[in-house]
């Protein structure tokens, strides 16, 4: 379970460090759903750039992308998503000045985009009171104790 009492599958539990998580909500205050907005918006660019510049062989067209993702990510608490983005940008940087592509990062790549979906997952699941809450079981509402109200 998650500092909120949901759920979690056992390989979440290593996607978030809750108490970084928690320490960054603390300090944004009022501020930190609209930051963690920016951290969506940002991350959905900046995947989607990686991928395209791995389709079009553009190493140098790597290094931003990564260089943002692991920035974000590290300041909610996301580590292993950090890891991912960091070695895709210090791989891109490397292979910059050797002028060649960084075929090797495809599979890492790949790795951005789950990581980085189910990351977004689990911030809506703590921080969305909609998709937080359990439905209720037997259909809408709950089942009234008192089976005989209003009967005579």
């Amino acid at each position: 379970m998650d500092e909120q009492g949901n759920e979690l599958r056992e390989e979440d539990l290593g996607i978030l460090d809750w108490a970084h998580f928690e320490k960054t909500r603390a300090e944004l205050g009022p501020g930190f759903i609209r930051i963690l907005g920016y951290f969506r918006e940002d991350g959905v660019k900046s995947v989607s750039q990686i991928e395209e510049a791995m389709h079009r062989q553009d190493t140098v067209a790597l290094v931003r992308p990564a260089h943002t993702i692991k920035g974000e990510a590290r300041q909610f608490g996301a580590e292993p998503l950090a890891k991912v983005a960091e070695l895709i940008e210090s791989t891109a940087r490397l292979c910059v000045e050797t002028k060649r592509f960084p075929d090797e990062l495809v599979p890492q790549v790949v790795e951005l985009r789950r990581l980085f979906g189910r990351t977004v997952e689990l911030f809506d699941k703590v921080t969305n009171p909609l998709q937080s809450r359990r439905p209720a079981t037997g259909g809408f509402g709950r089942k009234s104790a008192s089976q005989g109200f209003g009967r005579l």
